[in-house]
């Protein structure tokens, strides 16, 4: 009996170490940060001290992992969660009553020499275009997002994209290409699509990048002020329906370039964007950025700018500056500030138009 026993345990263990080894690079990764903010403009009542998750990068944890097919295929995947490390709360929802397990990214792919076909909720090409110019990685209080078509990058589907096919381009002598549709995924729901293309070229220590959207369902439900187009209610047809529209048209695209001089990297991006409900609301952006490295760790700065183009006042200015010190490979302690001046018909990061707003940070970053 002892002996059936034994064997029976043995096959069992020989069954589980057969399905672990068929699987390879299966890896557990995450980022874990948190730290102090202080704001003075963006909430009722005055200025704010609170503790943040996500400050320098969003909180996340995620399983990924590939596998060899043979024949030059392979396939892999990504379920990535963002959370608030202040609070354990679920960061990303399909709405405020809807969390979602895999906010961030939940994606598999087929991948060969002929490029890599995706499949699933995943980043779009306009997110990798401006995350790749932002020397705060679109992220932190001087996150270009915010500003970018008036905020309206930062939206899905412009920054993720559901129900997503993308198709990525072998790199050929430093070019690649990357096309993606969102699809409706319910009867007459074609005017949902979301359209992207991005194309990128990498040369040493140049990088140039190129993105072109078109988004026909972008949420603005409850988009109103202190973020993006709520600023514009009175001023336009579009944020006259900004607040009960899941329908609005966004056409929105953004080219920049950085080159890498060793000591210090400097990045320029330009962006249009045009929405559309009733009417049209035009928007162009403009970022200077540069990241200086200063012993083991970098100063960044940038420059954003906002120009709503369809008001009296609709120019909005960013700048920002900040510094990361590396603790070790894996921790990084920070400190970044931005300050936000808008224009008499615009209130990006702010209650009212016109209003100005100071946005300080603290934190400490551990990836693993």
């Amino acid at each position: 009996m002892k002996l059936k026993k034994s064997l029976l345990a043995l096959s069992v263990l020989g069954t589980v170490s057969g399905a672990v080894s068929a699987q390879t690079n299966i890896t557990l990764y995450g980022i874990a940060d948190a730290g102090m903010d202080y704001d003075t403009g963006k909430y009722v009542g005055g200025s704010v001290w609170a503790v943040r998750s996500g400050q320098q990068n969003s909180s996340r944890f995620g399983i990924k992992g590939s596998e060899d097919l043979g024949g030059g295929l392979s396939t892999s995947f990504v379920l990535e969660n963002g959370f608030q490390l202040n609070d354990g709360s679920l960061k990303y929802g399909a709405s405020a009553t809807t969390p979602r397990l895999f906010g961030r990214q939940a994606w598999i792919s087929l991948d060969g020499g002929f490029g890599s076909v995706k499949v699933g909720r995943q980043y779009s090409s306009m997110y990798f275009a401006l995350g790749a110019f932002d020397p705060f990685g679109i992220s932190t209080a001087a996150n270009a997002q915010n500003l970018f078509g008036y905020g309206v990058d930062a939206l899905d589907p412009i920054s993720r994209s559901d129900n997503t096919v993308s198709y990525t381009t072998p790199t050929i002598g430093g070019l690649s290409g990357l096309a993606g549709y969102k699809f409706g995924a319910t009867p007459g729901s074609a005017n949902t699509s979301t359209k992207f293309l991005g194309v990128t070229y990498a040369n040493g220590p140049l990088l140039a990048m190129a993105s072109y959207q078109n988004a026909d369902g972008v949420n603005f439900s409850g988009f109103g002020a202190p973020s993006a187009l709520g600023a514009i209610v009175a001023q336009t047809s579009l944020g006259a329906v900004a607040n009960t529209t899941t329908g609005t048209k966004v056409d929105t695209g953004v080219a920049g370039a950085s080159y890498d001089f060793g000591v210090a990297k400097l990045a320029l991006a330009y962006g249009a964007t045009k929405a559309s409900a009733v009417g049209d609301v035009r928007m162009n952006n403009y970022l200077v950025g540069v990241t200086v490295r200063a012993g083991t760790g970098s100063v960044l700065s940038s420059w954003n700018r906002s120009h709503v183009k369809d008001i009296s006042g609709g120019v909005t200015n960013m700048y920002s500056l900040g510094y990361k010190y590396p603790m070790s490979k894996m921790t990084d302690l920070y400190a970044y500030s931005a300050y936000t001046r808008n224009g008499s018909g615009v209130r990006l990061n702010a209650l009212v138009n016109g209003a100005s707003d100071f946005e300080y940070q603290f934190g400490i970053q551990h990836r693993f």
